[in-house]
């Protein structure tokens, strides 16, 4: 564990930061690799909306990674769209984050396009720049410079969440990711 720790410490500043929720300065950060393909990802991001935002959302940022694991399809194309709609703005890339793995059964390889210029007319973008940023070079860049950013931290699986460092891979206990957060608000927390 204190391997990958120091994986994640020494690639940090190597990147930008990636999307946020919750409080943007915290020194508590969770890092999440995610895959919007991926089934345990999306378990994830219920136990985010239903438990950890609502419990951390003004004390820790959660920050998106994009991993797409190479066995899913349509997997780059949705990480490729989500950082299109971050250039639209947080909220809706968020949303797009969101909706995309709510809907993960109904969406395939085929039917990729025709989902993403739904979200986009529904959300107000124009459905064609959004399906032409799949094509775009700087943001196909940034999701692969995120998914080696992922390998060389040592991720492989997804969701891949760091607290702080402390890896939990695919499936875990919400009561571990809580221990491991409020032991790290502790010992942020200024000694009285």
């Amino acid at each position: 564990m204190k391997q990958f720790a120091f994986l994640f410490l020494a690639a940090l500043s190597l990147s930008a930061q990636g999307l946020v929720e919750g409080n943007v300065s915290s020194s508590v950060r969770v890092v999440v690799y995610e895959d919007l393909q991926c089934p345990d990802c999306a378990d994830f991001r219920k136990m985010m909306d239903q438990d950890l935002l609502p419990k951390y959302k003004t004390t820790v940022a959660f920050e998106h990674r994009d991993f797409p694991l190479p066995k899913h399809n349509w997997a780059k194309r949705a990480a490729i769209s989500a950082r299109f709609f971050e250039t639209v703005s947080p909220d809706t890339a968020i949303e797009f984050r969101k909706n995309t793995m709510s809907k993960q059964a109904g969406i395939n390889d085929a039917n990729y396009k025709e989902y993403l210029e739904a979200f986009a007319k529904a959300h107000k973008v124009d459905p064609a720049k959004a399906v032409a940023a799949l094509e775009d070079a700087k943001l196909i860049q940034l999701v692969e410079q995120g998914y080696r950013e992922g390998v060389a931290r040592g991720v492989a699986h997804t969701p891949t969440v760091l607290v702080n460092g402390e890896p939990f891979i695919e499936t875990f206990p919400l009561a571990d990711v809580i221990k491991a957060i409020d032991r790290e608000l502790a010992q942020s927390s200024p000694k009285k």
